[in-house]
């Protein structure tokens, strides 16, 4: 009786996260005939649910394309080689890892205590993406779920002073590749449970997991608390991003403020004069 409950539970979620992957993919042109998508197997909860879902979508997709998984073995120690592979061979599907010694280059250039997590996604970032281009691939897909991108809006906002988060589609700053993220609309929370339900072998991370004192981890908990406090937060923060009026910011570069001047010479005026305070007037 448990396990048909526990079978039915985990089927619900992954009707859930398929349409909620079905609908992120519509929605933002994700996936087109002929993609070759590449996706970025990390050994984590998120980047299993993202293939197994890409997976099951394909069967009955409205176009066709191929995918492949790709892991980087960035040779942390201990790392237990032989899970993925064992894993991939299991689903039959094409794949390929990248050995780079990336684990050796941060813990190198780091200073002791600072975060790893910025230099690891860099070099982890460059890789993929030279992997990439010379494979023919089309669309790079990443495993950031909702609560990632809605993690980095608050980021970037406390601790860089920009109103920026993790779009679901990007093209890379070289121009060169096409970055997806499939789970854009999935909660980490339904993620977490599907991921339990199929008893993936999670690999976890040895090079930063144990640094607590992560700004992503000071942010999640924040977030987690207002979800607790008021639950839909999260859900209404997120959409927010996709309603969003550039008029009612402050962006000079996103929103023409002095077209606002009601036909008089406010446009004509610069800030140096405003703040020197002069005594030339505009007539």
């Amino acid at each position: 009786m448990a396990k048909t409950k526990s079978k039915i539970h985990s089927n619900k979620l992954q009707q859930k996260l398929r349409r909620n992957v079905g609908r992120a993919i519509a929605d933002f042109a994700m996936i087109e005939a002929g993609d070759k998508v590449m996706v970025c197997l990390s050994g984590g909860k998120d980047s299993y649910a993202m293939l197994e879902l890409l997976l099951s979508l394909k069967r009955k997709a409205p176009v066709d394309f191929d995918l492949i998984a790709v892991n980087l073995d960035q040779k942390q120690p201990g790392f237990p080689e032989r899970v993925l592979p064992r894993y991939l061979d299991g689903l039959g599907i094409e794949y390929h890892v990248v050995e780079q010694d990336t684990y050796s280059v941060v813990k190198r250039v780091v200073p002791e205590g600072k975060t790893m997590c910025g230099a690891c996604s860099r070099f982890r970032r460059g890789i993929l993406y030279s992997f990439a281009s010379n494979h023919g691939v089309t669309k790079i897909a990443l495993g950031h779920h909702r609560d990632d991108i809605i993690e980095t809006l608050f980021l970037n906002m406390f601790f860089g002073s920009r109103l920026k988060a993790m779009p679901p589609k990007l093209l890379s700053d070289d121009g060169r590749n096409v970055v997806i993220r499939p789970l854009a609309y999935c909660r980490e929370a339904d993620i977490e449970a599907y991921a339990e339900a199929r008893a993936y072998p999670i690999i976890p991370c040895q090079l930063c997991g144990s640094q607590d004192n992560l700004q992503r981890v000071q942010i999640k908990k924040v977030l987690a608390t207002w979800e607790r406090e008021q639950p839909g937060r999260l859900e209404n923060i997120f959409r927010s991003l996709q309603s969003v009026s550039p008029s009612h910011l402050a962006d000079t570069k996103l929103f023409d403020f002095h077209a606002l001047s009601g036909g008089g010479d406010a446009a004509k005026i610069g800030a140096d004069a405003w703040l020197l305070g002069g005594d030339r007037k505009v007539s």
